[in-house]
C-alpha cells in the first residue's frame, strides 16, 4: 500500500520529529556541555530557547511531556492589550503588554494573531455610571495601542453601538432592555499550542535541540539529571546556564519559589447553542469592577465562555479539571445576558489552565491577595546554586519573559551572546497579510500554518484520504494529523487530538476521532514507535 500522503519530503531545519527527537536526545544526554539547558516547553520556556538560539547560543530544551501541555495550551487564546492592568493602575504591565500584542500581529505572528471584535452589552444589569467607565476604559485602550506603535489599521478605534447593530452583533443577547453595546478589539490567537509550536520549531531553525518526554529530575548551575519519559533511563545534560522555565511547577525543581496558582476555566459549547457570532462577547461580573465573562468564537465553529479566578491549594496536577463550581459560574452569568438560556447539558466540554502567579505574600502584613488582584507581572530569579528562572507573567508577554531570562543567564553565567532580536524575528509560517492572502491553499490552513498551509493542504491534494475531515463535522483533516507527525514533533494519540489539535477538548469528539487517528499513527511513514 502507498504510504499515507507519498513519500516524506526532505526535513527542514525546523521540522521537529521522532527521529529527529532520538538523535538529538542521544547526542545531549552525556554529551559535551552546551551553552543553555532551557526547563520547561510552553509558550515562555520555547520562547527562551528562541531567544538564546538566535543569539547564537548552543541551546537543549527540555520537557517531561509535550509541547504546551501545561498553561500555554489553556488560555483564552487573547494577546491582551493590558487594559485591564491600566485599569488597576499597573501602567508599566500595560504597557509593556500593548507593545508585545504590536510585536506578535505586525511582525512576529501575523498569520496565528488578529484582531478580534468584542461586544460589551449595554443591558439593565450594567448602570450608565459603569458604561461611561468601561467607555472610558476603552478610549484609555486606544490610547496604548498608540503608545505601543501598533497601527490603526491593525486595531481598529473603539465605537459606541446601537441597539440593531449590537444584536447584529451577537444575535443571541436579549432584547428586552438592551441599551445597544461597546465594541473594542484585541488581539486573538488562531490557537495557543499552536504558537509555542511555532516557537519551538523556530528555535530548532537555529540550532535548539527540542525534547519532549524528557523530564529534568534535579537541577543544578551546571545542568541537570534527566529521564527519557519514553525508555526510562536516565542521565546527564550539561550546561553552562540553566533556565528553569516550567511555570506552575517551577518551585518544584528550584526552592525558595512561591508560586500561587490560579485557576481559569473555560466552557466549550456547540455552534447552535448561541447561533452565529460575528463578534465576542464581555459580559460584566455583577459586583466586580473591571472583570468580565468573555465569550470567544472559535475557528473551528465552537465557542469557548471563560474564565474564572480561583485560587488553587495543594500538588499542582498534570492536568487540572474545570470543577462544577467553575460551570455553574460561568454559565450564570452568560445566561444574564442571553435570549435563550445555555443549559448545563448544552457544554460540551470544559478545560481549566493554571496561572503560574509569584506568591509575594509572606513579603506583605495582612491577607494575602485574591488571586485576582495577584500582578501578571513576570519575575526572574537566580538561585544560590546560579539556576536562573522566570515565573509570573502571561501568554501575551512570553517574549519579553524569555528576554529578560537570557539576558540574566547571560550576565550571571558570562556567556558570548549579544542582545535579543526576536523582537523582529518571524516565527515558522509568517509573513505580511498580502503575502498570506495570496498563499494557494483553504483560508482556515492559512491561519494556523501560514505560509506551509499550501504543503499541508498539498497532502491532502495528494492523497485523497488525507483530505477527509478525523471527525464528521469538524474541520481537522487527516493531512494536518500527518503533517504535525512529520514536522511538529507530535509522538502519539494525545499529542496529535489534545495540542496539535483541539478535537479533545470535547471528551465525544475525542472518543469518536480515536480511530482514525490510531490507523493514521499505523501508517504514517518515517516515524519511530514511541509506545
Amino acid at each position: 500500500m502507498t504510504p499515507l500522503g507519498g513519500p516524506a519530503p526532505a526535513p527542514s531545519r525546523s521540522s521537529l520529529s521522532a527521529d529527529r527527537r532520538a538523535r538529538e536526545l542521544t547526542d545531549s544526554v552525556g554529551g559535551p556541555v552546551v551553552d543553555v539547558l532551557v526547563v520547561g516547553l510552553g509558550a515562555t520556556g520555547a520562547g527562551v530557547a528562541l531567544d538564546a538560539a538566535a543569539r547564537g547560543l548552543g541551546v537543549v530544551a527540555v520537557d517531561a511531556h509535550d509541547l504546551a501541555f501545561g498553561t500555554s495550551r489553556f488560555s483564552s487564546k487573547l494577546v491582551h492589550g493590558g487594559l485591564r492592568y491600566l485599569a488597576s493602575g499597573r501602567l508599566g504591565v500595560a504597557h509593556e503588554s500593548a507593545v508585545e500584542r504590536g510585536v506578535l500581529m505586525e511582525r512576529t505572528a501575523p498569520h496565528l494573531v488578529r484582531a478580534q471584535p468584542f461586544v460589551l452589552p449595554l443591558t439593565p444589569l450594567v448602570s450608565r455610571g459603569q458604561a461611561a467607565l468601561a467607555r472610558a476604559g476603552f478610549r484609555a485602550g486606544d490610547t496604548l495601542r498608540l503608545a505601543a506603535r501598533t497601527a490603526r489599521g491593525t486595531l481598529p478605534p473603539p465605537r459606541r453601538l446601537s441597539a440593531v447593530e449590537t444584536r447584529h452583533l451577537a444575535p443571541a443577547l436579549r432584547a428586552d432592555g438592551l441599551r445597544g453595546g461597546l465594541l473594542s478589539w484585541d488581539g486573538r490567537l488562531t490557537d495557543d499550542a499552536r504558537l509555542v509550536t511555532a516557537l519551538a520549531r523556530t528555535a530548532a531553525a537555529r540550532g535548539a535541540r527540542v525534547l519532549t518526554r524528557v523530564r529534568a529530575l534535579e537541577l543544578t548551575g551546571s545542568g541537570a539529571r534527566v529521564r527519557d519519559e519514553l525508555t526510562g533511563e536516565e542521565g546527564e545534560i550539561r550546561a553552562r546556564a540553566v533556565i528553569n522555565a516550567s511555570g506552575v511547577w517551577a518551585g518544584g525543581l528550584v526552592d525558595g519559589i512561591r508560586i500561587r496558582p490560579s485557576r481559569g476555566t473555560h466552557l466549550v459549547l456547540r455552534p447552535s447553542c448561541l447561533g452565529p457570532l460575528p463578534a465576542g462577547l464581555h459580559i460584566p461580573i455583577p459586583g466586580e469592577n473591571n472583570r468580565f465573562v468573555l465569550v470567544l468564537p472559535q475557528d473551528d465553529g465552537r465557542v469557548y465562555v471563560g474564565l474564572t479566578d480561583e485560587p488553587v491549594d495543594g500538588p499542582v496536577p498534570d492536568v487540572p479539571r474545570a470543577p462544577e463550581t467553575d460551570i455553574g459560574f460561568l454559565l450564570d452569568v452568560l445566561c444574564s445576558v442571553l435570549d435563550v438560556p445555555v443549559r448545563r447539558d448544552d457544554v460540551v466540554g470544559a478545560f481549566a489552565g493554571l496561572r503560574p502567579l509569584l506568591d509575594a505574600s509572606e513579603d506583605r502584613p495582612g491577607a494575602a491577595p485574591r488571586t485576582a488582584d495577584i500582578s501578571r507581572r513576570h519575575a526572574v530569579f537566580t538561585s544560590s546554586e546560579g539556576v536562573v528562572s522566570v515565573v509570573g507573567g502571561k501568554l501575551t508577554t512570553y517574549r519579553r519573559m524569555a528576554q529578560d531570562a537570557v539576558d540574566t543567564a547571560v550576565r550571571v553565567r558570562r556567556l558570548p551572546a549579544g542582545p535579543s532580536v526576536t523582537a523582529s524575528l518571524p516565527l515558522v509560517g509568517a509573513a505580511p497579510p498580502h503575502v498570506l492572502a495570496a498563499l494557494p491553499a483553504p483560508r482556515r490552513l492559512v491561519r494556523l500554518y501560514g505560509t506551509e498551509a499550501p504543503a499541508v493542504h498539498a497532502l491532502a491534494v495528494r492523497d485523497a484520504r488525507l483530505g477527509e475531515p478525523v471527525l464528521p463535522g469538524h474541520p481537522v483533516t487527516g493531512a494536518e494529523l500527518l503533517w504535525a507527525l512529520r514536522h511538529e514533533g507530535a509522538l502519539d494519540e494525545s499529542d496529535l487530538l489534545d495540542r496539535r489539535t483541539r478535537i479533545g477538548l470535547v471528551p465525544a469528539d475525542r472518543d469518536a476521532a480515536l480511530d482514525a487517528v490510531r490507523e493514521l499513527l499505523g501508517d504514517a511513514p518515517s516515524r519511530g514507535r514511541t509506545r
